[in-house]
């Protein structure tokens, strides 16, 4: 059966067949608007059998790169497909964006488990494992169709025992509106300059709360006016999805991440999302005390790239020196900026 793609550029529409496919959120229109903003552009793909049923999508990502290569494709935790049609839908993609883009590749992070059937076809599909990764396929991902009693028990005895303390400080926990983003960037900053990662501009944050909207909530911890800790999710009508969180020396000490995190898994799971996805496990403390809100850990199909140019092997040479590169040139740039705070 052949599979027909078609680009869609109707808003409405794109949410729609994502979550009818129980999509993730970096799939969803507000997402893709965003990239666009900040240096990507986006190519969204409705696939559609025969009789003209749509049977998945695909937002696309492409990131111009410097000659000879022209462009990488990226499709962030997609495609989506109705069960059974992965990999078809995948390879109908794959053709449109050799075609339609000519990318030096064509780099998937999905949304598959590692060791199902889906991700074991990738290789007879024509992908290769990649070590180029930009969403980390280790992580810990939440059942939320469980009870929240059975949720807490499954933790660590710390984790529900910080739940209960941090949740009796004199602290409010609530969604924050746009008005007090400010507030979580100035925690973000302070956040990022002690553990030495980089961040994007304000700018690069507020698109994401305009564009995603009610698809990206923001959670904080209040003491009085100010936030004490923050936690930043997507949320498709499947999956919720931290982005981004941080906090101050105060809430660090008042355990508020604890009680702000249950809060944030109770919302989405009164919203009716079935998976909470913690967003990548290493081996650091942020990730341990990822790990102390379940007894398992889980392993989605990690970074897949389909060689769709004869460069592609100097491309895999070339990014991982060109990414070494940037990194050189954030780690002088935070050091400098840290030199002129003293």
């Amino acid at each position: 059966m052949t599979l027909r793609v078609t680009p869609c550029s109707d808003s409405a529409r794109w949410n729609e067949a994502v979550n009818g496919f129980n999509g993730h959120p970096q799939q969803l229109w507000g997402w893709g608007k965003t990239k666009a903003e900040h240096n990507w552009s986006v190519d969204r793909l409705l696939v559609a059998d025969d009789g003209g049923k749509v049977v998945g999508a695909a937002q696309v990502l492409l990131r111009r790169l410097p000659f000879p290569f022209k462009a990488l494709a990226y499709i962030p935790r997609g495609p989506q497909s109705v069960p059974g049609r992965e990999l078809e839908v995948l390879g109908a993609v794959s053709d449109y964006v050799k075609d339609a883009h000519g990318p030096v590749a064509l780099s998937i992070e999905p949304d598959w488990d590692a060791d199902g059937e889906i991700a074991a076809g990738l290789p007879a599909a024509g992908f290769r494992a990649s070590a180029n990764t930009i969403l980390i396929g280790r992580t810990l991902i939440l059942d939320l169709s469980r009870t929240e009693d059975e949720l807490l028990a499954d933790m660590s005895k710390k984790h529900r025992q910080y739940i209960r303390k941090s949740g009796r400080e004199a602290l409010e926990y609530r969604r924050v509106t746009r008005e007090e983003i400010s507030k979580c960037l100035a925690v973000y900053k302070q956040t990022a300059e002690r553990a030495g990662f980089g961040i994007h501009e304000d700018g690069y944050y507020l698109d994401i709360f305009d564009n995603l909207g009610e698809d990206s909530p923001v959670y904080a911890a209040f003491s009085g006016d100010d936030v004490v800790a923050f936690l930043w999710l997507s949320a498709s009508g499947y999956t919720a999805f931290e982005l981004y969180g941080g906090m101050t020396e105060e809430g660090e000490h008042l355990r508020a991440n604890y009680a702000l995190k249950w809060h944030a898994i109770s919302d989405m799971k009164e919203r009716g999302i079935t998976r909470y996805d913690f967003n990548g496990l290493l081996n650091d403390g942020v990730s341990k005390f990822k790990m102390g809100w379940a007894k398992h850990e889980n392993q989605l199909a990690g970074t897949w790239d389909k060689p769709l140019s004869p460069l592609y092997p100097v491309f895999t040479t070339a990014l991982p020196l060109a990414k070494n590169g940037l990194r050189k040139l954030r780690g002088l740039a935070g050091a400098a900026k840290a030199k002129i705070r003293r």
